[in-house]
């Protein structure tokens, strides 16, 4: 099977440099769009892929260029910006790419700046991301020196300037319009929508802003055709997707798979199945954000429908799996100490609801929890469901507590009717941090 994201390093240099890279057929996809495709022409084929963002969404790519205003009476001053901050929890799949192939992220940040006419772009980027944006940085500069990047690209007429962006980490940066307000040097706080950053982004200009794994899948969609894009998937949707998983397993990491692979699929075969002495008991399927899957959906397709049908998000198809020897109110209670400490402060349900929360489930690890906390927590997690919030942060942080309190109720109310925490009978009770 062809792996677009991947293909051209599994043999070769990790650190791939520019030769290498067009060795592979790297920049032959800009060469062949610049010379015969329009940039509606770009636009269109990337819609027929049926190319979804792989940042978390799954919202159509060509979709969301499309929005973009074109014509004579658009603006002439455009953007991109590809968002790497990448601060899921259990999430490490954009690193992959920028540390291993980063000319595939150029090509594809090149492509979709052709297509929306945008001259200037940026690399947002997660500030641990050292590594990272030091190769994306020299690679960055070659292709400058080839050609494919400044003034009048490839005798073309196009014109575009790929700049990086130090993040200041924070999680809301990788909301796109938080990212876009901390573009801009404002504190990382969500928009009013509309306008949307298609029509009015950073600086007020028409942006599109897109995931590294999204603009990285690109170039296979221009140099084969959508058509080959969309064969690539097990499933529907079209193309391949970078999976990764964490947790109690044999091999930890991330392996690009056709989309729609199965949960079992992945655990079993790819990670080498949970170490000895551990049982899978379920697992957030794309990040911290998204609701547990558990033994009954090992054979789903993991794509974005069927695992929406199955209760959850595809998300960033990074998965954190739960383990039969870890307690899973301890669990619960680890992200909610993260999302209370990230929240921006933006809305009241987020900024007073979440730091509640997570005081309820500290106290029930902690073996102080009353009768009715449980209906107290479900209750919360309607208050702060999609559409209560002003982003879609304190709903995602809901995701995980609401599936726990379904698939592991009994755990909740253990702790309770004990008054103690039975994973941690010897030790001493988690302190608060936030």
């Amino acid at each position: 099977m062809d792996r677009p994201l991947t293909g051209n390093i599994e043999s070769g240099d990790p650190q791939i440099e520019l030769k290498g890279f067009e060795k592979t057929g790297g920049y032959e996809a800009l060469k062949k769009a610049l010379k015969g495709y329009r940039p509606e022409e770009v636009t269109s084929a990337v819609k027929e892929s049926d190319l979804k963002g792989r940042g978390g969404a799954g919202f159509p790519t060509g979709m969301k260029w499309g929005f973009v205003p074109v014509g004579e009476d658009a603006p002439a001053q455009k953007y991109l910006v590809t968002n790497a901050d990448e601060m899921e929890p259990g999430t490490f799949k954009d690193r992959l790419i920028m540390e291993r192939n980063p000319h595939l992220l150029i090509e594809g940040m090149i492509l979709c700046a052709y297509a929306i006419q945008a001259s200037t772009a940026y690399i947002f980027i997660r500030w641990a991301y050292k590594q990272s944006a030091a190769l994306l940085e020299k690679a960055i500069k070659q292709a400058y020196k080839a050609g494919y990047l400044g003034k009048n690209i490839l005798n073309s007429g196009f014109d575009l300037d790929i700049f990086i962006h130090i993040s200041v980490g924070r999680y809301m940066c990788g909301e796109e319009t938080g990212l876009l307000n901390a573009l801009e040097g404002k504190r990382a706080n969500p928009r009013f929508k509309p306008p949307y950053p298609q029509a009015s982004g950073l600086f007020g200009k028409p942006t599109v802003v897109n995931n590294v794994e999204t603009l990285a899948s690109v170039p296979y969609i221009i140099n084969e055709s959508p058509e080959a894009y969309k064969n690539l998937s097990k499933t529907d949707e079209g193309g391949t997707k970078l999976y990764g998983v964490s947790g109690n397993v044999n091999i930890p990491g991330a392996w690009e798979l056709p989309l729609g692979t199965s949960m079992r699929e992945i655990i079993e075969e790819h990670a080498g199945g949970m170490l000895d002495g551990y049982n899978f008991r379920g697992a957030l399927p794309g990040g911290a954000s998204t609701d547990f899957l558990i033994n009954d959906h090992m054979d789903i397709p993991m794509d974005f429908t069927n695992v929406s049908n199955a209760g959850s998000r595809l998300g960033t198809g990074t998965m954190v799996v739960l383990d039969d020897q870890t307690c899973p109110v301890g669990f619960v209670h680890n992200l909610m100490k993260f999302f209370a400490r990230e929240s921006c402060g933006w809305c009241t349900p987020c900024r007073d609801g979440i730091p509640f929360v997570m005081k309820t489930v500290q106290a029930i690890e902690n073996g102080k929890g009353k009768e009715g906390d449980l209906d107290i927590l479900d209750s919360y997690t309607q208050y702060m469901g999609p559409g209560k919030t002003f982003c879609a942060f304190a709903p995602g942080a809901m995701e995980p507590l609401q599936s726990a309190l379904k698939y592991f109720r009994d755990d909740f109310d253990r702790h309770i009717r004990e008054q103690k925490c039975p994973w941690q009978k010897n030790q001493a009770p988690r302190q608060q941090t936030v």
